[in-house]
């Protein structure tokens, strides 16, 4: 059997070559990726264990949380924007173990808010504190459904990126 190395060189020199000069664009959303905290409302009075944070842009609010959130990104199975009358939201499917978590705390604080955080770009500005929805029932199926304080493009590159992030916690990448 005759192997032609020099022939082999010359094709993949040209295959680099024409991916250099004609560019390779790729995808910005396949590579992002995106960073949530569930967080529980929290009593003022409890010292040490709880932070304030100001919530929603154009009306301040003022909200003490607990300082460790209770779900994290690491916790997701996926993330969608949903449509709803007047505008859109940010609806999270959360793993087994993450649904029972989620449907104690829903059971147990009715009248309390779960805050939300989010992370979806690169620089400090690309995170806040997006929503703080009211507690008004138990949640037994796992799904948390929010309107975030951000545009529909940010919302869109938060869902793709926990979602890229929800994919390689599935595969055992980020633990």
């Amino acid at each position: 059997m005759k192997v032609y190395g020099r022939r082999f060189n010359i094709f993949l020199a040209l295959a680099a070559a024409a991916v250099l000069a004609g560019g390779c664009q790729t995808d910005k959303k396949k590579g992002d990726i995106s960073a949530m905290r569930v967080h529980l409302q929290a009593n003022k009075n409890t010292v040490g264990s709880t932070v304030p944070v100001t919530l929603l842009r154009s009306n301040p609010v003022s909200v003490t949380i607990a300082h460790d959130p209770i779900l994290t990104e690491a916790n997701l199975v996926t993330a969608q924007v949903i449509e709803t009358p007047g505008g859109f939201a940010i609806e999270v499917q959360f793993d087994q173990t993450s649904s029972l978590m989620l449907e104690q705390y829903s059971s147990a604080n009715p009248g309390l808010h779960f805050v939300i955080f989010g992370q979806w770009g690169e620089t400090a500005a690309d995170g806040r504190w997006l929503a703080a929805p009211l507690i008004t029932r138990r949640i037994p199926n796992g799904k948390l459904a929010f309107t975030p304080d951000i545009t529909r493009d940010q919302s869109d590159r938060f869902v793709s990126g926990l979602n890229n992030v929800a994919k390689k916690v599935k595969k055992g990448i980020f633990k």
